[in-house]
């Protein structure tokens, strides 16, 4: 009979709580149809528990009456242990179940006055959530309006099933339910105080906000805030004011224009200017900002443009926040280049200082001439910065991101299109430097230029000619003709360089007269060395003349242009000093009555020209 009647009393209470635990929760799933999640399980549990606690009363007073039966006790105790279990098993379940649904499931809001209290995601018997938080938005915003609002009015009632909260006793704001609860996984009776909690102080804050009392705090706050912003607005105008004054006052003390190595990058009247203009973009840029900021300020004081408050400030301070979490988060790397930076930079002074040594004679290498040591040196510092470029690339913030490395391509394929010319020179520019055809300061002859080196570089060389014209000429150029190099052996201890000029002179002038003379005028020549002695050689027995070529050395190859027109000046007086004519290139000369081709200076006081000669046959 007692195990009948504990049958009969489970199925009568299974049957009251059925329709208590049978609401439904539900919730949005990935599509946006709402879906029935966990009112079985929900109502299922409830069932099993209750059953659970009928069958653990009944075991408790069998174990009571089975005291002495340590085999009967036994198998009692392992029913409850089972028990037991099995339920920590379903409640697990259950909480595992609620846990995934609320990491994937968005509720509905309940914010009567902008800020929400909760959300709702279980629905009632008639209405879905969305309904219910719009139905408990309605009616806090009906009595936060309400004339004769009273705070003592609004109470939480506990039901049969559910606590509510009501107003004067005919309102009901809000009903929360034991499923409910089970969703937060909280107490019931804990959720209900803490919802009442919410509503009331919200309702009250909205009230007091929109009293007369605020309104006119609020009015007054507006009118101190504008008149504050605009003293403010005067001060910054009349500061930057005293600087424009200031700048107008000491201008010639401290704008004198820019100069960076003797280059005058800006003049001292567009200095002035520049530096008005900058304060003026300043103190524009200082308003602008103070208005901004002020604006929050000022929306910041009435509920409804409150909410514009944080926009406006995440507009400044988002992008200065996201900046400042940039820069620490890229500050690592930052190290690391810094780092490479100063390892490269060290290498290269130690290379400088190698190649200064070998530059000055300390330090010799067979084969490695002296002026190699600063093109080398060029060399391995551009190789030297390109692999520190390298290792510094990855480490640049952006460096990983498409858009970056689509500009740098983009960069690359320029370069290679527009700088073949440039490259083809660069590459003549080294052949150049270790073929060392000439040095700076020698006197070449590139085609048709001739003149002094003046500048070497990778790309092009800079000759300077005798009329003091500065020719630039590409090094390619340079590599794809012949270069006539006059300095090479006008060092000490060679030979110097040979001068050399030609005389034709007529038949009827005995050659070592003519070639006395010409090594004459060669001596007489500043700067043409007496040893080795000068020479002279025939080079062609022509139709009327022989022609005579004065062969001279020297030392000063840059002094070429005065060395053979004083060469030339003396060749004339030492031909005149010895009575030989020159006639050169072509001269018809008739004796007979016709004064000899000889300056007047070089012929005796008591010369007369010959008379014509006339034979009568």
């Amino acid at each position: 009979m007692r195990k009948l009647f504990y049958l009969l009393t489970t199925l009568f209470i299974i049957g009251l709580i059925s329709p208590i635990f049978g609401q439904k929760i539900t919730t949005h799933d990935t599509t946006g149809n709402y879906t029935l999640s966990l009112a079985e399980s929900f109502k299922k549990l409830r069932e099993q528990q209750m059953i659970d606690s009928i069958i653990r009363s009944q075991i408790s007073e069998e174990l009571k009456e089975s005291s002495g039966d340590r085999k009967r006790v036994r198998e009692l105790e392992e029913r409850l242990a089972v028990i037991s279990r099995n339920d920590s098993i379903r409640r697990a379940q259950s909480e595992q179940k609620i846990a995934n649904l609320r990491a994937s499931v968005k509720g509905s809001p309940v914010a009567p006055f902008g800020d929400t209290l909760f959300s709702i995601f279980v629905t009632n018997a008639i209405s879905e959530p969305r309904e219910r938080a719009k139905s408990i938005t309605e009616r806090m915003t009906k009595l936060a309006q309400e004339p004769f609002y009273n705070y003592k009015l609004l109470k939480l009632i506990e039901t049969e099933d559910r606590y509510e909260i009501i107003y004067d006793s005919d309102m009901v704001v809000m009903a929360i339910t034991d499923t409910e609860a089970f969703w937060h996984g909280i107490e019931h009776k804990v959720l209900a105080k803490e919802y009442f909690s919410k509503i009331k102080d919200s309702i009250e804050k909205e009230r007091s906000e929109n009293s007369l009392k605020n309104w006119t705090i609020r009015s007054l706050k507006i009118v101190f805030i504008i008149l504050f912003l605009g003293l403010i607005v005067y001060s910054i105008n009349r500061m930057f004011r005293k600087i424009n004054k200031f700048i107008d006052d000491n201008k010639e003390k401290y704008l004198n224009g820019i100069t960076v190595r003797n280059i005058k990058l800006v003049t001292p009247k567009f200095h002035r200017t520049l530096a008005h203009r900058i304060n003026n973009i300043l103190r524009v840029v200082l308003i602008v900002l103070v208005v901004y900021l002020t604006l929050p300020l000022l929306f910041s004081i009435f509920p409804e443009t409150k909410s514009l408050t944080d926009t406006l400030l995440s507009w400044i301070f988002n992008p200065i926040k996201a900046a400042f979490k940039a820069t620490v988060h890229y500050l690592p790397n930052l190290f690391t280049i810094i780092i490479i930076f100063l390892i490269f930079k060290y290498m290269i002074k130690a290379a400088k200082f190698f190649v200064d040594q070998i530059e000055i004679g300390e330090i010799h290498f067979n084969g490695f001439h002296r002026d190699w040591a600063q093109p080398t040196f060029k060399i391995v510092k551009f190789l030297l910065y390109a692999f520190m470029i390298v290792l510094i690339f990855p480490y640049l913030p952006g460096s990983d991101s498409a858009v970056f490395q689509g500009v740098s391509i983009f960069i690359g394929v320029l370069f290679s299109l527009g700088s073949s010319s440039a490259i083809a020179n660069m590459v003549a520019g080294l052949v150049i430097t270790y073929m060392r055809p000439f040095k700076l300061g020698d006197r070449v002859k590139v085609g048709e230029i001739t003149g002094d080196v003046i500048d070497k570089t990778l790309l092009v060389t800079k000759i300077r000619t005798i009329k003091n014209e500065e020719i630039t000429v590409p090094n390619s150029t340079i590599l794809s003709s012949n270069t006539v190099n006059y300095s090479t052996y006008t060092s000490k201890g060679c030979e110097g360089l040979i001068l050399n000029t030609i005389v034709t002179i007529g038949y009827d002038v005995p050659w070592k007269k003519m070639e006395q003379a010409l090594v004459e005028a060669a001596l007489r020549t500043e700067f043409i060395e007496k040893e080795p002695k000068p020479f002279v050689l025939q080079t062609g027995l022509e139709d009327f003349y022989v022609s005579y070529q004065i062969n001279a050395f020297t030392h000063e190859s840059q002094k070429q242009a005065v060395l053979y027109s004083n060469l030339h000046r003396n060749i004339q007086d030492c031909c005149n000093e010895a009575g030989i004519e020159i006639l050169s290139p072509h001269y018809r000369a008739q004796r007979d009555g016709n004064q000899i081709a000889i300056p007047t200076d070089y012929l005796p006081q008591d010369y007369e020209s010959p008379a014509f000669k006339v034979k009568n046959s």
